[in-house]
Formats: C-alpha cells, structure tokens, sequence
C-alpha cells in the first residue's frame, strides 16, 4: 500500500557531544521517507527544495525507491536549520532558521498521489495540512504532526484539520499545550474529542504511548549505548510507525502496537548516527535482529503475589 508524506527537506547543520556535521540532509520528510522506506513498498514525497540542493541527496533517496514526482525544485535556497545539543541531549538550541523556499511552500499533489492509503501531515502550517487532505481520495488512515507553535499561533486551523484526519502523533507537552491539561492521560482524553480516533504522544527517552478512546499502549524507548545525533527522530518514529502499516495494509489495534513497536525501533538506528547516516544503511536484518531483542527485555510474566 502506497505512503505519503507531506513535509520539509532541508540541509541542517548540527553539533552535539559527539561532533558535528554542516549542511547535512535533514527535514521531516526526509527522516520519514528513509525510516518508512524500509517497510512500505511504495514511498511518496510531497516537499521543496532549492537550486543548491546536492544531487548526492537526491540520488540517496532514490536509491531507497522513494518517489520524488512530489518534490518540486525552486528558484532560492533550501530551507536550513542549525542548531546545538548540550551534554543531556535534550531539546536543541536553534542558532539559526532560514526558510527560504519552504517559506512558500504550497503542497500540490502529483495526480498519482491522491489515492495513497495511508497519508502523513508533516509539521507544517494546519491550513495546507488541511489543503493536502482535500486532495486525498479514499484514504484508510491520515495522521498529522503539529508542533507548539501552531497550537498557540493557528489554533482555530488546526482545530479544524483536527476534525478531519484519524491520527494524531505529538509530544506530551505538545497534549497538555493543546488540551490545557495538566494531566498527560486527561489532556490525551480531550485531544481525542477534537477528532482523531488514536493518538500517539512521543516521550523521548521514556518511549511512547498509543491512546484510544479504549485502549491504551505504553512502550519505552529502545535502550542505545551511545546517542550520535538525536535530530530527526521523532520523524524517523513516524516513519518506521507509518511504514509498517502501509507495508501490513490495515489498521486495528495488535497492527497499531506493532507499528509502535516498528516506529521506535527505526529512531533507535537514527539516533546513532548524524543525519540520516545509519538510518540509511541498515538492513531489514539489523531491524528484525533489534525487534526481537527489544521483545526480549520488555517481556514479561505477571508475578504471582
């Protein structure tokens, strides 16, 4: 079943503990298309970039059997961020965004892109999140990104686009800006009656958890010996959980866990590595050899009292 994905590709130039890169291939899109392509058959890419896009990153992504029909190239330059992680690998200090072509970018879908199945809203402005859905024809599932400064900046919008996808996926302080609840399971409950049907709430280091209006999954992350770079893993997340449903086809809830399962497996891979360096090259082999560790010391029976 064919995937969509709706977002940024963008050169990054990033700093951590452990080194440092510049201009490297970063973007949402770009995380999830790689994290995805190692489960869905089919990948499409809805983003802009500019003139000095490096063909080299073009070619990786290809190689990949991702499809830029979607990826429009634009008289500018890329869209760039940079930015510093500190000694705890927390949330980054942003030296310096340029927008540049992204700063216009209005997502047109190639004719061939409307019937994906299974579509994701990269973190962008709710308005064209909502564009991107009008041009859907019979999707099984839609889900969506958002971020802190759309909640509080384009509210009513992205109410409105709440109303009409099936999947949320954001951070806990992204629930309780959103719902105004202090409680992360409360503020969860009341995310859920603005629409989507499941919500995914991304914890970093503490994993994830997958919320319905009847049911509830909670998953830690994958324990990594030594965190690289963690730039672009709550996409590579997104993309390892869309990607197996796209690749299984159907959604129900032991799919739903699995793709959890399948999400934080792939961002454990990203995070060793700067930019999509190990993300890229690891084989359908090192994922199933790390699931089945991950079952291994997650699993338990109930102790008898």
């Amino acid at each position: 079943m064919s995937l969509l994905i709706v977002g940024s590709v963008a050169l990054d130039s990033v700093e951590t503990p452990k080194g440092k890169v510049d201009r490297a291939l970063g973007g949402s899109a770009t995380y999830f298309s790689i994290a995805a392509s190692h489960f869905a058959p089919h990948v499409n890419v809805v983003a802009v970039v500019g003139e000095d896009f490096p063909d080299e990153h073009i070619e990786l992504l290809l190689s990949r059997g991702i499809n830029l029909d979607g990826l429009t190239v634009s008289k500018g330059e890329t869209f760039f961020w940079s930015g510093c992680y500190d000694e705890s690998f927390g949330d980054p200090k942003t030296i310096d965004t340029r927008l540049n072509v992204f700063e216009t970018f209005a997502p047109e879908l190639p004719d061939h892109y409307c019937s994906s199945g299974f579509v994701f809203l990269g973190n962008i402005d709710p308005d064209l999140q909502s564009r991107v859905v009008s041009q859907i024809k019979s999707p099984i599932l839609v889900a969506a990104d958002t971020m802190n400064f759309w909640i509080e900046g384009k509210l009513e919008g992205l109410k409105k686009l709440l109303g009409t996808i099936d999947m949320l996926l954001i951070n806990a302080l992204e629930v309780r800006l959103l719902s105004q609840e202090k409680n992360l399971l409360d503020g969860a409950r009341k995310v859920l009656n603005m629409g989507p049907k499941i919500l995914i709430v991304k914890r970093g280091e503490f994993g994830s958890m997958l919320i319905t209006k009847d049911d509830l999954f909670v998953l830690p992350a994958y324990p990594i010996n030594e965190v690289i770079d963690p730039t672009g893993a709550g996409d590579s997340f997104a993309g390892g959980f869309m990607g197996y449903l796209a690749y299984r086809g159907k959604v129900d809830l032991e799919e739903l866990k699995r793709a959890v399962v399948a999400g934080t497996v792939t961002a454990s891979f990203n995070v060793e590595g700067f930019s999509v360096e190990k993300l890229a090259r690891i084989t359908k082999d090192d994922i199933r050899e790390r699931m089945k560790n991950f079952r291994e010391i997650t699993e338990f029976t109930v102790p008898e009292i």
